[in-house]
C-alpha cells in the first residue's frame, strides 16, 4: 500500500461543495488513508460541513470576479498554507479557483498539481472580456500537470482553444467531476409519499398538477429569460400546470426586469429561492428543464436523471452527454416553440415520461453513480 497523502482542494464559494465532492473524501481517505483539506471563501456551510465530509477547512477569500489585490492576497494566502502544510497534491476547481490554486502551489514547489476544468467560462462572452477570461483559463491549463475535463465537450475546445498541452488532459469515465449519490440524497425511494405531499402543500401544488421543475442559479446564462417566456405559452395551452424555480437570482448575469417581474407574480411559478437541499425538490417533480446556453457538464441534469425525471435540455457544451435523446429526455434550442414543444410532450405523454424517467435513472446507475466516478478519481489522478 502506498504512503497516505496529503490532499489539498480550492475552490471558491461554499455553495459548490455537494456537488463538486459530497463524501468523495471519506470515501477515498478509507481507501487510501489520504488526508483531505478544502480552502475556500469563508461561510458557515464551510466550517458545519468539516466533520460529516471529512475535510480540513482553510478559510481564505477568494472572489469570484477579478480582483487583483484580492486576488493576490489569494495566492499568498494559500502558498505560505502549502508550504506549511507540505501537499503531496493540490487540486484547484473552475478557472478563478484554478489561477489563485495553480500559481499558489507552483510558487510553493507542489509537483502534483491538478486543475479541473469545469466548463468553458468565455463562452458566452466577447471582446476584451472573452480574451481576459480565456488567458486566465489558459494559465491555468499551462501550470497544471494534469488537467481534468468533465465533459468530451469541454475537451474539444481545450483543444482547439490550446488551453494546455493535450497531453495534460484527463476525463473521469464518462465525464463529471464527481457522479451522482443516486443511492442516497438522489434516490427517488427516499421520500415518501407524505412528505412529498406535504412539500407540495406547502408551495399550492395540488395532486392534478404538472410540475416542471429547474434547480440553479436564475441566472441569464442558465436560459431562464425564455424558459419563463416559453412558460408563458404553456400556461395558456394546458391547465392544471406548475413551473418550479428552485435557486436563488444574481445580480451578475442578471435575468430581465420582465422575467424578474413574471416570476413575482404568476401564479403557475413557485419560486423557492436558495435551498440547502434540493432532493426533496426533485421528488415532486413530473419533468425537468435545463435551458442553458453555457455548461462543463451539468451534474444537476444527472441528479433529476437519477430521480427518475425526464429531462429537457439544450445541447450547450457538456449537454449533449448528459442524457441520451429519446430516451432518458429531449434536446432543445433556444427557440420558444422548442422548448414549448418539449415540454408539452411530456404533458401529455405521462407513460412516456414515467419511461424516460426510469432509463434515466437507469443511464445515471451505469456511468454516473458517485462511487464509479471516484473510482476513477483514484485510478488516474493517484489521490
Amino acid at each position: 500500500m502506498s504512503q497516505p497523502k496529503k490532499v489539498l482542494h480550492i475552490i471558491t464559494v461554499s455553495f459548490v461543495i455537494n456537488h463538486f465532492f459530497g463524501k468523495q473524501f471519506k470515501y477515498l481517505s478509507e481507501k487510501s488513508g489520504n488526508a483531505y483539506f478544502l480552502a475556500c471563501s469563508d461561510s458557515a456551510e464551510f466550517e458545519k460541513w468539516k466533520d460529516e465530509l471529512d475535510y480540513t477547512p482553510f478559510p481564505v477569500e477568494i472572489t469570484r470576479s477579478i480582483s487583483p489585490l484580492k486576488d493576490l492576497k489569494a495566492i499568498y494566502q494559500l502558498y505560505r498554507y502549502i508550504r506549511k502544510e507540505k501537499f503531496d497534491y493540490v487540486i484547484a476547481h473552475t478557472p478563478k479557483g484554478g489561477m489563485v490554486g495553480m500559481l499558489s502551489s507552483f510558487f510553493a514547489g507542489v509537483h502534483n498539481r491538478v486543475y479541473f476544468r469545469h466548463g468553458i467560462i468565455y463562452e458566452t462572452s466577447s471582446g476584451v472580456k472573452r480574451m481576459l477570461l480565456k488567458n486566465i483559463d489558459r494559465l491555468s491549463g499551462v501550470l497544471a500537470k494534469r488537467v481534468v475535463c468533465v465533459s468530451r465537450g469541454v475537451q474539444t475546445i481545450t483543444l482547439r482553444d490550446h488551453l494546455n498541452r493535450a497531453d495534460k488532459n484527463t476525463i473521469l469515465g464518462k465525464g463529471t467531476c464527481n457522479g451522482v449519490d443516486a443511492l442516497g440524497r438522489f434516490n427517488p425511494d427516499r421520500y415518501t409519499e407524505a412528505e412529498r405531499n406535504d412539500l407540495k402543500k406547502a408551495y399550492n401544488i395540488t395532486a392534478d398538477d404538472f410540475v416542471l421543475g429547474y434547480v440553479g442559479r436564475l441566472v441569464h446564462d442558465k436560459g431562464i429569460d425564455e424558459l419563463v417566456a416559453a412558460w408563458q405559452l404553456v400556461r395558456n395551452q394546458r391547465k392544471n400546470v406548475k413551473l418550479l424555480l428552485v435557486g436563488p437570482f444574481e445580480e451578475r448575469d442578471s435575468v430581465s426586469k420582465v422575467t424578474q417581474d413574471i416570476i413575482a407574480q404568476d401564479a403557475t411559478i413557485i419560486h423557492t429561492g436558495y435551498v440547502p437541499d434540493s432532493g426533496p425538490f426533485f421528488s415532486i417533480m413530473d419533468t425537468f428543464v435545463l435551458p442553458t446556453y453555457r455548461e462543463g457538464f451539468p451534474t444537476v441534469a444527472l441528479e433529476a436523471s437519477s430521480m427518475k425525471l425526464p429531462v429537457i435540455i439544450t445541447q450547450a457544451t457538456g449537454c449533449e452527454e448528459a442524457i441520451e435523446d429519446g430516451l432518458t429526455g429531449k434536446f432543445i434550442t433556444h427557440d420558444l416553440d422548442s422548448i414549448v414543444k418539449a415540454i408539452l410532450y411530456y404533458v401529455d405523454a405521462p407513460d412516456i415520461k414515467k419511461l424516460h424517467g426510469n432509463n434515466g435513472r437507469a443511464f445515471i446507475l451505469q456511468y454516473f453513480e458517485q462511487s464509479i466516478v471516484w473510482d476513477e478519481i483514484s485510478k488516474k489522478l493517484g489521490y
